[in-house]
């Protein structure tokens, strides 16, 4: 089965989110790359540690903007 790639979609580039509503704050980034299942990577950095990460676009659309 082959995957259907598209355009990267809208991302919340710049923004701050946490991981659920008392999770890790960290600072969206941009998209990486399309997975087999359509999702798409994205990149993030945690704010307290600056460390960077690869995290699900879907994911991210569930998490709560950090305050």
């Amino acid at each position: 089965m082959q995957a259907n790639f598209t355009a990267p979609p809208p991302v919340p580039t710049g923004s701050f989110k946490s991981f659920g509503p008392f999770g890790t704050t960290y600072k969206v980034g941009k998209a990486l790359r399309q997975l087999e299942d359509g999702d798409w990577m994205v990149q993030v950095t945690m704010v307290d540690t600056g460390e960077q990460a690869e995290y699900r676009l879907t994911h991210m659309n569930d998490d709560p903007e950090a305050h």
